[in-house]
């Protein structure tokens, strides 16, 4: 069964991870194994598309010489273009280069203020380099574009950058919007539980986290995560449920025994004894 959020641990490949899903999704497709038409195209600006569409689908697949190879005919065409500029920011940063990797996402951004997908790839990036003040700029500034399709996303990385910058209250206000704009995805839910447990709003937290439970329940592609195990487990400590506390603590004690979670967990539970 897949888990309904990544743990706290892999956050820096769930992010780079988004990243790499919203480049497949805008380009879906398989890759042609005949290039040459390109260089035929009449249009420059289509050419230059087709270009970075071939580049998204190699750097999708791992082949990232195929990938660097398209992006320097669409770059030698349109040297400013931002989806061209973007993508090589997401090449660079997944070949271990920072530095020009973040040269790429500003030239991006220097060429078009209103690229919203460029933003989150240069926000991404920022998260990872653990630079979450800027991040969270970036985040916010995606944010405010009402036309982008998955602004659920955007707000759920607001919300996360703003929880690393110890800004709570910030972090629940993201993670609630988020779940307006996406009400079924339980990595929303689940981070909306965890905020609120942190700002002591336990009785917001048990509502938004029985919600997740129950389409736990209902779906045989979901599980807890250690994670979410954890968050549970501090819901039913603080409402001295004390049944449902040793459910989830059972749980999370034979799946995910190695887990940072269960540590955490028997922690907590030595300071009860000590």
């Amino acid at each position: 069964m897949q888990s309904v959020l990544l743990p706290g641990a892999s956050s820096n490949r769930f992010i780079l991870s988004l990243c790499m899903l919203l480049l497949t999704s805008l380009f879906a497709g398989c890759v042609t194994t005949t290039d040459s038409r390109f260089a035929r195209e009449e249009d420059k600006d289509e050419a230059v598309e087709n270009y970075v569409q071939l580049a998204t689908a190699y750097l999708s697949q791992g082949n990232y010489d195929r990938a660097r190879k398209h992006l320097e005919r669409a770059l030698n065409l349109s040297p400013g273009n931002p989806p061209a500029l973007a993508t090589k920011g997401l090449l660079m940063q997944t070949e271990g280069e920072p530095e020009l990797a973040e040269d790429a996402y500003r030239k991006a951004l220097r060429s078009d203020g209103g690229y919203t997908r460029g933003r989150i790839f240069y926000g991404a990036f920022l998260y990872r380099e653990e630079r979450f003040k800027e991040a969270q700029e970036q985040f916010r500034l995606a944010s405010r574009d009402t036309g982008y399709g998955d602004r659920a996303s955007v707000f759920y990385n607001l919300g996360r950058a703003s929880e690393r910058m110890g800004e709570l209250n910030g972090a629940v206000t993201a993670y609630r919007r988020a779940l307006e704009l996406g009400r079924n995805d339980p990595r929303w839910l689940l981070a909306l539980s965890r905020a609120l447990v942190e700002t002591g709003d336990y009785a917001a937290a048990s509502r938004h986290f029985s919600r997740l439970t129950d389409m736990v329940q209902r779906s045989p592609q979901l599980s807890h995560t250690p994670e979410s195990l954890l968050v549970g487990i501090r819901i039913a400590r603080y409402f001295q449920n004390y049944d449902e506390e040793s459910s989830l603590a059972l749980l999370l004690r034979n799946r995910y025994p190695d887990s940072e979670e269960y540590r955490q967990y028997k922690v907590l539970t030595a300071d009860d004894n000590g």
